[in-house]
């Protein structure tokens, strides 16, 4: 799996949920379809009277998220931009093209009132739930760093095995020549071997980078 067989998925699946906030911070959600897809970039159409738009233009910061029959999960994090000027006719004339039922919601000139935003430099988190033990993977496509997430196993551990045998998918293995060691890519980020080591030996990805 890389970051280009995962847009690949989501134009397989064509209709995504693309997450934003508004002005006081609720989360908002929309299904969006009207989307060009290239290896290193997404183009997506959008009215500008749309509260989506407005969100958009206000802060770009989107999470996209699509869900194969394959029970894949493919969440793709990025910061989405509006296309130069002399560049939106051509992209909304190549989303139209691929999606005609676009011509029905917006015929003729009324399209003019669409603007296309695109994403470049993003994350993509994809998530297999439907092999065993399950897999995760994290990619990224331009100049971006995706935060580590999950847990981790400190030079604290004391080699009792708790964590493993409280783990759904025992993705805790024991290391060569010290702690016990969490494989990222089976792990599901529940949180049982934190909640259950007895000396504390387990942090959130997040706090050991905090730490460092």
């Amino acid at each position: 799996m890389d970051a280009e067989t995962c847009v690949k998925k989501l134009s397989y699946i064509g209709v995504l949920y693309f997450a934003t906030v508004d002005e006081h911070g609720a989360p908002q959600v929309r299904n969006i379809s009207a989307i060009h897809y290239e290896p290193d970039a997404l183009y997506f159409f959008t009215a500008r009277g749309k509260e989506f738009c407005r969100q958009l233009l206000a802060d770009g910061r989107v999470q996209i998220s699509g869900y194969t029959m394959y029970k894949e999960n493919i969440r793709l994090s990025g910061r989405a931009a509006p296309v130069p000027e002399e560049e939106q006719e051509k992209w909304i004339r190549t989303i139209f093209e691929e999606q005609p039922y676009l011509e029905n919601v917006y015929p003729g000139d009324t399209k003019k009132i669409g603007i296309v935003f695109c994403i470049r430099g993003f994350s993509i988190e994809y998530f297999n739930l439907g092999v065993n033990p399950i897999f995760r993977e994290t990619y990224e496509v331009g100049d971006v760093h995706a935060d580590k997430k999950g847990y981790e196993i400190t030079d604290a551990c004391i080699g009792c095995g708790k964590c493993l045998s409280v783990c759904p998918q025992k993705a805790i293995e024991k290391g060569e020549a010290g702690p016990y060691r969490i494989m990222q890519e089976h792990c599901l980020h529940c949180g049982s071997c934190f909640e259950n080591c007895p000396v504390k030996a387990v942090v959130s990805c997040r706090e050991a980078t905090d730490a460092f």
